[in-house]
C-alpha cells in the first residue's frame, strides 16, 4: 500500500513540476512567432504582387528608363525565389539574406518611384496613383507585421532564456529565434549632416 501511495505522490509531483516547466508556454509563443512570420511573408507577397502593375504603369510613360525596370524586375525575381519558412526564420543567416533581398527590392522600388516623379502625366494617372497608394499601404503593413514578429520573437526568446524554462528549452532542443535587424547599424547610429 505504501508503494502505491509513494508512486501516486511521485506522479503528482512530476505533473506539478512539468506544469511549471514552461514547455506549453514555449510552444504557444513559438507558434505565435510562426504566425507573425507568416504575416510578414504575406505582406511581402502583397508588395511583390503589386510591383508588375506599377512597373507597367510607369513603362507606358517612361520608355527610356529600361535600367530601372530591369533592376525592379530582377530584385522582385530574387525575392520571389527566396522561400523562407517559419523554421528557416530561426536561422540568423537566412533571415539576413532575406532582409538583404527585401532591402534591394525596396531600393529598386524607390528608384522606380523617383522616375515616376519626372513624368507629370504619369503622376496624374488615376491607376498609377491608386497603385502608389496601395504600395504605400502595403509598406505600412509590412512595417506593422515586422514589428509584431519582432515582439513575438522577443517574448519567445525571453521565455526560453529564463530560469527554469531555460532547462526545459535545453532538454527539448529549443533555441532562440533570429530577429530582424538594421542592415547597416553603424550608418544608422550616426546622425546625418545637414548643410545649407
Amino acid at each position: 500500500m505504501f508503494k502505491k501511495w509513494l508512486a501516486a505522490l511521485a506522479l503528482i509531483t512530476s505533473i506539478s513540476a512539468l506544469s511549471g516547466c514552461g514547455y506549453n508556454t514555449m510552444q504557444t509563443q513559438d507558434e505565435a512567432a510562426n504566425a507573425a512570420w507568416s504575416e510578414v511573408l504575406n505582406q511581402y507577397q502583397r508588395r511583390a504582387d503589386l510591383i508588375p502593375n506599377l512597373v507597367n504603369s510607369v513603362k507606358g510613360y517612361a520608355k527610356h528608363e529600361e535600367e530601372v525596370f530591369t533592376r525592379v524586375t530582377e530584385a522582385r525575381s530574387r525575392v520571389g525565389n527566396m522561400q523562407l519558412s517559419a523554421e528557416d526564420a530561426a536561422d540568423p543567416e537566412k533571415v539576413k539574406q532575406f532582409q538583404q533581398a527585401q532591402g534591394e527590392l525596396g531600393s529598386a522600388l524607390s528608384r522606380l518611384l523617383l522616375v515616376a516623379e519626372n513624368y507629370p502625366q504619369l503622376k496624374a494617372d488615376q491607376n498609377f496613383r491608386d497603385l502608389q497608394a496601395q504600395l504605400e499601404g502595403t509598406e505600412n503593413r509590412i512595417s506593422l507585421a515586422r514589428n509584431n514578429y519582432i515582439k513575438a520573437v522577443q517574448t519567445y526568446n525571453t521565455t526560453i532564456r529564463q530560469f527554469p524554462e531555460n532547462l526545459t528549452a535545453k532538454i527539448f532542443g529549443m533555441k532562440t529565434r533570429a530577429n530582424f535587424s538594421v542592415e547597416n547599424e553603424a550608418a544608422v547610429s550616426t546622425a546625418p549632416k545637414v548643410e545649407f
